[in-house]
């Protein structure tokens, strides 16, 4: 740590600036961490400013010149000069010609610290407290975040395999588009995305999803969660009540908070979410979430009787039905189910689904684009709704991706990605044959990028799936408990283990890490 005074002192001069009144300042205690994460003019620009905000460095005191304090913190004279030149620019200090460098006499009014006054009699009235709005508090209970970061590939959720995406395909689809790109492009976009994007994905949920849908009907989202926020936001007022599926997805949860609605959590059995029991919990609700084809994260496939069931509620209470179809996209037996939105388009009636997907998890997750599809009538007010909230989504990758879609290239991945992706289930489920008995019980799913193991009872006497997720992190094996997808009390205990992502190679290693770290 190197200590320098406001101004470097020279010879018959007394070290440090003088206050007005001829008090000195104090000196002050800079350090530059040459091994630091930020650059030095960076950590020398952020500790002057945190002085001038303190009242450390008073308006008007002059500091010391940009050579004079390199050599003092021994650093270049750039450093100092690109810091100076950032408080400069913010206005934290004023250049005077031929005079030097000094505080600004002008910083805005309470911007620095005051020192604390003497406390008046009965005693100092204490600041307001600052708080997050309800709605605020709620949302960040709503948004649970994992037990554990990511400690490697096995056996992360949500998280595909890239080892085997055509990245020499997406390449030379984008540098097409974007070595001369169409002026258009470059002005702006539609509030509904590309309209050959939007094209694309409404051709593609026709031939595959069973949609009966245009695409006037699709609008481009920065992934799924947008999507569900877009959807709550339109659909719900303030105080309104959703049925969420119980256990069920956590982003969904963030939504409906961000909307002010109250998610009533209705159980899942094994026929999909309980229609019965959403009638009884919450018979006004206006709105049903679920996933269908494929639950999260128990994996249970929506059966047609309550499918049914739940349109027929919907339109006899002037209800919406959002459909999250994350993942359908990987089926191993048979074709995809078809949507709820193309059975409700089958019957007679007003449309009432709202239908939402995305590209992350069948992609790669940093892609960031999703889509929701709208009943014809409700189109143009997401599309108003879009363009109030945030214009238009980025439109860098979607003439690739609409390429992709097109030429393709899209479903070749596709089923690519589904051979591989059983395979590695069917690795997971020998190895936790032969490895995990007394301690997991893991069952095939015909859908889906990940299993979910039950608790074997000698193992649900002894430890929560909790515990065991934290035990398996510190053994480098990336689990999440069933019951953090519990918005209420959890009903089941279990562990989630991701596969899509696990190089073949690396399943049978995880699976005895895992077993090692819930044995101890």
């Amino acid at each position: 740590m190197t200590i320098v005074s406001p101004d470097i002192p020279r010879p018959g001069r007394p070290r440090g600036v003088r206050r007005p009144g001829g008090q000195r300042a104090p000196l002050l205690a800079l350090a530059l961490e040459r091994d630091g994460r930020e650059p030095l003019h960076r950590q020398l620009y952020g500790q002057l400013r945190d002085h001038i905000l303190a009242g450390r460095l008073p308006a008007g005191a002059r500091l010391p010149a940009s050579r004079s304090l390199a050599e003092e913190l021994g650093c270049s004279r750039n450093t100092v000069t690109g810091a100076f030149d950032q408080l400069l620019s913010e206005g934290y200090l004023e250049g005077r010609v031929g005079a030097g460098t000094y505080v600004s006499r002008e910083l805005p009014e309470g911007l620095l610290t005051a020192a604390p006054a003497a406390p008046a009699p009965g005693g100092a009235r204490p600041s307001p407290a600052r708080r997050l709005s309800r709605r605020g508090q709620r949302l960040g209970a709503a948004a649970r975040e994992p037990l554990d970061p990511a400690v490697g590939p096995a056996f992360a959720m949500a998280n595909p395999d890239t080892e085997h995406f055509p990245f020499d395909v997406w390449g030379r689809l984008l540098g097409r588009v974007w070595r001369r790109p169409p002026p258009a492009l470059l002005r702006g976009g539609d509030p509904g995305g590309l309209p050959s994007l939007r094209a694309a994905i409404a051709g593609h949920l026709r031939a595959v999803r069973g949609l009966d849908c245009g695409a006037g009907q699709v609008l481009v989202t920065a992934g799924g969660q947008q999507a569900l926020d877009l959807a709550t936001r339109v659909l719900l007022d303030p105080g309104d009540a959703a049925w969420i599926e119980e256990p069920g997805y956590a982003g969904l949860r963030a939504a409906l908070a961000a909307a002010g609605a109250r998610a009533v959590a209705v159980p899942v059995d094994a026929e999909g979410l309980s229609v019965a029991e959403g009638r009884r919990l919450a018979p006004e609700a206006r709105l049903a979430a679920v996933a269908p084809s494929h639950q999260y994260p128990l994996g249970v496939t929506m059966s047609l009787a309550r499918r049914l069931e739940l349109l027929d509620w919907a339109g006899s209470q002037g209800a919406w039905i959002l459909e999250d179809d994350y993942d359908s996209e990987y089926r191993y037996a048979g074709r995809p189910l078809t949507a709820l939105q193309g059975l409700e388009a089958a019957r007679a009636g007003e449309r009432q689904v709202i239908y939402v997907g995305s590209f992350s998890k069948v992609l790669f997750p940093s892609l960031r684009i999703g889509y929701l599809v709208a009943p014809p009538d409700l189109a143009e007010d997401f599309l108003r709704a879009r363009r109030a909230l945030d214009d238009h989504p980025s439109s860098i990758v979607q003439p690739a991706l609409a390429a992709f879609i097109e030429e393709g290239h899209f479903a070749a991945h596709v089923r690519r990605m589904r051979r591989l992706y059983a395979g590695r289930q069917a690795a997971l489920l020998a190895a936790g044959a032969r490895h995990l008995g007394g301690l997991l019980s893991l069952a095939p799913d015909p859908a889906g990028m990940h299993l979910v193991g039950a608790f074997e009872p000698a193992l649900a006497a002894r430890l929560g799936d909790v515990e065991a997720a934290h035990r398996a992190a510190a053994a480098g094996v990336s689990v999440r408990p069933l019951s953090a997808f519990y918005a209420g009390p959890a009903r089941r205990r279990g562990l989630l283990l991701g596969y899509a992502g696990v190089p073949d190679a690396a399943i049978e290693p995880a699976v005895l890490r895992l077993r090692d770290a819930l044995a101890a």
